[in-house]
């Protein structure tokens, strides 16, 4: 069957456009989320036809993990590799200055770690991810548990609007694959991304925030123009 969902097919070919950019004998970290999820697919795909080989993939959740293992792709960890060559993810908002949220899918905090480690570091967003400054989007930050509440209140004093992100079709709050508590906290505005990161990063309990500044070397953007999908390099 034709896909006919011109959003399902742009994030399927920013998706493809992500994963032509791997190597051979790459160790790719794998992105979370469902643009994300048809790169994976693609690499796959690549390697069941022969184009692609010797690659290995460094999951940023359990989704990509499963998906990695659906579509055959061998999985390493941090722990047995020197490098990460490349990693391809999604984001919620992005900024003419390339810097991020992310978080949507409660997976940042190993995110930032595999992103942050790669020699480039790829972003696939569709166009209504990107934004003249960041902010709209809820901004996640993974917590301890026992630590919820008085980081509520120091985020509500650097002017956010925390709430705990509530599971859907599960009764509580969402757990990240570490074992944690996610806030989503609304801010008016963030004037100074690099700044309001750290901050955050600095109150207790904090394990990290959805703040991705100067990580992102390529955005790859998925557009509909006169009803047909394109990809875009920012």
């Amino acid at each position: 069957m034709t896909e006919t969902d011109p959003v399902k097919v742009m994030k399927q070919q920013v998706g493809k456009a992500a994963a032509d950019l791997v190597k051979s004998g790459n160790i790719v970290g794998l992105g979370t989320g469902s643009t994300a999820a048809f790169m994976i697919q693609f690499l796959g795909e690549r390697m069941q036809a022969g184009t692609l080989t010797d690659i290995k993939g460094i999951p940023t959740s359990f989704q990509a993990s499963v998906l990695a293992k659906k579509y055959g792709i061998p999985l390493t960890t941090l722990d047995e590799v020197d490098r990460i060559d490349v990693a391809i993810d999604g984001a919620d908002e992005v900024d003419p200055q390339k810097n991020l949220i992310k978080g949507g899918g409660a997976a940042h905090t190993r995110e930032k770690i595999v992103d942050g480690l790669a020699e480039q570091f790829v972003v696939v967003v569709d166009s209504s991810k990107l934004v003249d400054s960041l902010g709209a989007f809820p901004l996640p930050v993974e917590v301890v548990p026992m630590a919820i509440a008085p980081v509520m209140r120091a985020l509500e004093e650097l002017g956010g609007n925390p709430e705990i992100r509530m599971g859907v079709k599960k009764d509580g709050p969402v757990i990240t694959d570490q074992g944690n508590m996610i806030l989503d906290a609304k801010f008016a505005a963030i004037a100074n991304p690099a700044d309001l990161e750290k901050t955050i990063n600095n109150i207790p309990g904090v394990l990290d925030n959805g703040l991705f500044v100067d990580l992102a070397d390529i955005i790859l953007i998925g557009e509909i123009k006169d009803s047909q999908p394109s990809v875009r390099e920012m």
